[in-house]
């Protein structure tokens, strides 16, 4: 989290807050990015040994008892969504997407009440995309098209691997019969669509990835997330570490996912996504690019910016402590501000992400600083070949880069 934390401003009302943001600050914005929306769902119905977000079990396994408080969390949500309003009055919102934890366990008619309750309090352009995160462990045949009538328009479903080996490596809830099914079911209701694949797993060879990858195409997804599997703290795995294939494997498994995608009229536009001309996620994309996003929900983090500066805000963790957070008023746990000497290295944090690079000028316009702020920066990485800068002043991660992209993004950390 950014510097300049400002003590107990996660008890000011928003409407406070609001007149307290538009205070002259550090930077000088021209005008405010596109902003969408991110809902966190948070429970699962098993908490996955990789996992490190923001998600808790519900079941007789994790110690409780009776129906999920389906109803209780859309009304905290509802509270929050109110709550911040004066923070984003007037913002037309080009996104959302409903995240979790998984999303699917929640019935598609309360998420069609959700979805129009939100379109009732926030300016939803005509076109806006609204993904719902889906696993095969909670597929039912109808369940899909149901999501599609309440308003959902992309479906993003957690498959990971289409081998029963691998998923039960993983932790996974659904076996590989239950994924195909999830996956062709999508594929009958909706334009667009996502899959999650890992690669790197526990005893996976490149042949085994090739098999996933091609069982994967088999379906003409339009658009496929491939992540490396990694150990995150404060996880089962970090606490119990499987054997994973070593670098070289790894790497040789992502030149092959990238030449195979290709081959499948797949385009690799970020360093983990693969998408079909005109389906590329355009929630992610305002992510990338440095876009302002409100997140609601419990765990969930926002970025927000107003004429003179930028700020983060953080949700409260445990869903019930923020349901009654939220129904009281105060959803938010922190909010920072995003000191002036940060934002080089968040913005290049998100935008070298992407394969097409940057304008320049969008760096200023995002940040409200001045190009010098990263020329000097820019230039280092040219010399070692991992920037390529146009006459345009449009900026590209060389392949080199991207093979180097950890260091290329902390050349922009403040010394």
């Amino acid at each position: 989290m950014a510097a300049g934390m400002t003590p107990g401003s996660a008890r000011v009302p928003a409407a406070e807050a609001a007149v307290r943001w538009q205070r002259p600050g550090q930077i000088r914005l021209s005008g405010l990015p596109p902003l969408a929306l991110y809902i966190h769902l948070p429970w699962c119905l098993r908490k996955c040994p990789y996992c490190d977000f923001n998600s808790h079990e519900w079941g007789a396994a994790a110690g409780q008892q009776g129906p999920l408080p389906q109803h209780d969390y859309v009304r905290a949500l509802l509270a929050d969504l109110e709550a911040s309003l004066p923070l984003v009055w007037g913002r037309p919102v080009v996104s959302v997407f409903i995240g979790g934890g998984t999303p699917s366990l929640f019935d598609p008619e309360l998420i069609g009440r959700l979805l129009s309750d939100v379109r009732a309090r926030l300016p939803l352009a005509p076109d806006a995309e609204i993904t719902l995160e889906a696993n095969p462990g909670t597929f039912e045949r109808e369940r899909f098209a149901a999501f599609r009538d309440a308003g959902v328009t992309r479906l993003s479903i957690g498959v990971q691997s289409f081998d029963d080996r691998f998923l039960r490596a993983l932790g996974r809830v659904h076996d590989a019969a239950q994924a195909r099914a999830a996956v062709a079911e999508a594929a009958r209701h909706f334009d667009t669509f996502n899959l999650d694949l890992m690669y790197a797993l526990p005893g996976q060879t490149l042949a085994d990835l090739a098999r996933d990858l091609d069982a994967a195409l088999v379906f003409e997804p339009p658009h496929l997330s491939v992540y490396h599997l990694t150990i995150e703290p404060n996880t089962w795995f970090a606490k119990h570490p499987p054997a994973v294939p070593d670098d070289d494997t790894a790497y040789a498994m992502l030149d092959h996912i990238t030449a195979r995608t290709a081959a499948a009229g797949l385009a690799r536009y970020e360093v983990s996504a693969y998408a079909r001309r005109g389906h590329r996620c355009r929630h992610n994309l305002n992510y990338w690019q440095f876009g302002d996003y409100l997140g609601i929900g419990a765990g969930a983090h926002g970025k927000l910016s107003f004429a003179e500066r930028i700020v983060r805000q953080v949700r409260w963790r445990d869903p019930a402590r923020y349901i009654a957070q939220a129904l009281a008023g105060e959803p938010v746990a922190q909010e920072t501000e995003v000191s002036a000497r940060d934002l080089p290295f968040e913005f290049m944090l998100n935008a070298l992400r992407l394969r097409d690079g940057f304008a320049l000028q969008t760096f200023s316009e995002r940040t409200g600083l001045p190009m010098m702020a990263v020329s000097a920066t820019i230039e280092r990485a040219r010399d070692r070949g991992w920037l390529d800068v146009g006459d345009d002043g449009w900026v590209t991660p060389t392949a080199r880069g991207y093979d180097w992209l950890s260091d290329l993004q902390a050349l922009f950390l403040p010394d």
